[in-house]
C-alpha cells in the first residue's frame, strides 16, 4: 500500500527440489511476526519456496497510526488483504500457497474469496472460525485471575530480563519465539525495552480482527484445517504451576473444562464451513508454539495436500 512497507523473509526452496515455482506464504497471529516461522519455514524449505510476511504495525514493516475517525479503516482485514496483495505483485509472485495462524486466518479467507486467481491452497493454523460470532471485540473485558500476568518494569529493565519474563508465561522457549520476542519491542536509552508497536496500533489490529466475519462461502481453493486440542492445563495455561495459588487453579482448570470443548467444537465448525478441506487434529499442543514443536506433523500435512496449480 502506498507510504507502508511490509517485512519479508524469504526461503528458496532447497537446490534440485524443483519447488521455487511453489510458493508458500505464512502470516503470524496477532502481535506476531515473520520470524515466528524462523523454523517452520526452513523446514517447508525443503520442497518449497517460503514467504513469511509481517503485516502493518508489527516487528519491522511500517505501523501507521489509525486516525481517531470512526470508520477508519487501517487495520482492517481489507487493508491488511490488500498488503498481501501488494507484496505478492512487488515480487512477482502470482499464485500460492497461504497459511495463516490465529487471527490471520480472516486474512486467509478474505484473500482467498477476493483474489481466488491467485490463491492454490489454504493453511488455517489454529485459526478461529468466526470472532464476530464469538462476541467480538469487548473494551470492558476484565483481567481474569487465571490470565498470563503482564510483564511489570523490572521485567522491561532490559532485552534479557523480557526474555526471562517471555520464557514464565510460555510453555517451552525456541529461537524462533525469541527471535519474534526480540523484534517486537523497541529498545530504549538505558537498555529499558516497550512494545515497538503503539498502543493505539494493537487496540485498532485487536477491534478490526474481531469484529470481522469471515464469508467462507467464497473459498474455492483447497484448505488444510489444523486444530489444536490442548489437552491439559499446562497446554492451555503453561505460566500457572503446581505452586500457584490454589484457588487461582481452580479457577484456571473451571475454564479449561468449558475452553476445552469449545475449541474443538470451533475447529468442526471451521472445516463444516470448508467443504472437501482437509483436518489435523493436533493433541496437547500450546496454541502459540504447536507449529514448532509438532512441526514434522504440520510440514507432512502441508506436504501431502493435493493443491492447485
Amino acid at each position: 500500500a502506498p507510504g507502508v512497507s511490509l517485512h519479508v523473509r524469504d526461503w528458496p526452496a532447497a537446490q534440485g527440489s524443483g519447488g521455487d515455482a511453489d510458493v508458500i506464504v505464512l502470516l503470524a497471529g496477532l502481535g506476531g511476526n515473520a520470524y515466528g516461522f524462523d523454523s517452520l519455514a526452513p523446514a517447508l524449505a525443503r520442497r518449497h519456496r517460503v514467504l513469511a510476511i509481517t503485516r502493518r504495525g508489527y516487528g519491522s514493516s511500517s505501523k501507521p497510526l489509525p486516525a481517531d475517525a470512526a470508520g477508519d479503516i487501517s487495520y482492517a482485514p481489507a487493508t491488511l488483504v490488500a498488503d498481501l496483495l501488494a507484496v505478492l505483485d512487488a515480487l512477482h509472485v502470482q499464485r500460492i500457497i497461504l497459511g495463516g495462524h490465529s487471527v490471520a486466518g480472516n486474512e486467509l479467507t478474505l484473500f482467498a474469496g477476493s483474489h481466488p486467481q491467485r490463491v492454490g491452497g489454504l493453511v488455517y493454523l489454529d485459526t478461529t472460525f468466526d470472532y464476530l460470532a464469538s462476541g467480538g471485540y469487548s473494551e470492558e473485558a476484565e483481567r481474569l485471575s487465571f490470565e498470563a500476568p503482564p510483564p511489570g518494569p523490572a521485567d522491561l529493565a532490559s532485552m534479557d530480563a523480557s526474555i526471562a519474563y517471555a520464557r514464565r508465561v510460555n510453555k517451552q522457549w525456541w529461537p524462533a519465539l525469541e527471535a519474534n520476542w526480540r523484534n517486537s519491542l523497541e529498545v530504549l536509552p538505558g537498555g529499558a525495552v516497550r512494545s515497538n508497536t503503539a498502543p493505539a496500533i494493537a487496540r485498532a489490529m485487536d477491534m478490526a480482527a474481531h469484529n470481522f466475519s469471515p464469508d467462507y462461502r467464497r473459498v474455492r481453493a483447497p484448505a488444510l484445517v489444523v486444530t489444536v486440542d490442548p489437552g491439559t492445563l499446562r497446554n492451555l495455561l503453561p505460566w500457572l504451576s503446581p505452586q500457584s495459588d490454589p484457588a487461582i487453579l481452580a479457577e484456571g482448570m473451571a475454564f479449561f473444562d468449558i475452553f476445552r470443548p469449545l475449541r474443538l467444537a470451533d475447529g468442526d465448525s471451521l472445516a463444516a464451513a470448508l467443504p472437501g478441506c482437509t483436518r489435523l487434529l493436533i493433541r496437547n499442543g500450546f496454541h502459540s508454539d504447536f507449529f514448532i514443536e509438532h512441526e514434522r506433523t504440520v510440514v507432512d500435512a502441508i506436504e501431502a495436500m493435493r493443491w492447485e496449480k
